[in-house]
């Protein structure tokens, strides 16, 4: 069903999007011959331009992980109340997307700053592709303004970091090709009584296991011998084989994981992806370049520009 949702999702982006490519023909062509205005035809267009580059947006998002919600956590940098403070403006601004975007947020860990502001919040936002769109998030956070806690009404810098991973359901699905696995039967020995000396009871499960990520084949053997039956046995011996090459996905998921801990920087001067220059109305993100003047637009959540340019550029790679 997981399938056809996302099957039936493409049908629909694509026949939305074909439908204003034909809007804009007819447009035309009413244009040419005096029937409808160049201006209804500029509209047409700027409306097929825009479904475009959403579906081009939505077809950055390919990884698996892409499609799971997304466990994002704040943290404040050094630098007190200032820092504490511009990590609670940061949740406030993904509450507001996530609202946005009919997301369900859930606070899962909430610790309040010294004397305002939040030292670390955690948060659940569920929603289809929450994680591929968030991922562009992740890194740290630059802040520069007039600190309404500094007495002297000084300019300063403040840190924090946004980290997010994938909300990883229950859902990792285990396909055990027929094809490739084989048994073999015999006595089992030790004590059992005579049925489990002369029958053979015991089984031997040959499963050609072949990464799906690296090509690599390799033999998984397990041998069951707890019961006299060797339908049981043959049961017990699936249910190893499936605990296997699910451990082996779960594995592979907190690999995937590591890699982005580890690609995660410190809180400090020059490791910022993005700048909020408040006293010069600027949000610019120096991954991408892109940047805007609305910097209240932007910490009432409106970031899906900057999410579009960084997925455009990264997304492939």
């Amino acid at each position: 069903m997981r399938k056809v949702k996302t099957l039936r999702k493409w049908i629909a982006v694509f026949e939305e999007v074909n439908s204003a490519v034909e809007e804009v023909q007819l447009a035309f062509e009413y244009c040419k011959e005096g029937i409808t205005s160049v201006e209804e035809v500029d509209n047409a267009y700027a409306q097929a331009i825009a479904l475009t580059e959403d579906a081009e947006l939505k077809n950055m998002l390919r990884a698996e992980e892409d499609n799971f919600g997304a466990v994002l956590k704040v943290n404040a940098g050094a630098g007190g109340t200032e820092s504490q403070d511009w990590a609670q403006m940061l949740v406030r601004l993904y509450q507001r997307w996530s609202d946005k975007h009919g997301y369900k947020l859930t606070i899962t860990n909430w610790q309040d700053g010294d004397d305002a502001g939040i030292k670390t919040v955690t948060m659940q936002i569920e929603g289809d592709q929450a994680y591929g769109f968030l991922k562009s998030e992740n890194g740290v956070h630059r802040l520069v303004r007039v600190s309404p806690y500094n007495a002297q009404g000084k300019r300063m810098t403040s840190f924090a970091s946004v980290f997010v991973v994938p909300l990883v359901d229950d859902s990792i699905e285990i396909t055990v090709n027929p094809a490739d696995l084989w048994w073999d039967t015999f006595r089992s020995s030790g004590a059992g009584g005579q049925n489990v000396n002369k029958v053979e009871t015991g089984v031997r499960l040959h499963y050609n296991y072949k990464d799906p990520d690296t090509g690599e084949q390799e033999e998984i053997v397990i041998e069951n011998t707890e019961s006299r039956s060797q339908t049981d046995n043959r049961e017990n011996a699936m249910r190893l084989l499936r605990s296997q090459l699910y451990d082996r996905e779960l594995a592979k998921r907190r690999a995937a994981q590591a890699e982005v801990e580890a690609g995660k920087k410190k809180i400090e001067w020059g490791s910022q992806i993005r700048s909020y220059v408040f006293d010069d109305r600027r949000v610019k993100d120096h991954r991408t370049n892109y940047q805007t003047s609305d910097v209240n637009a932007v910490m009432d959540g409106e970031i899906d520009e900057f999410i579009k340019a960084y997925l455009m550029e990264f997304a492939e790679k």
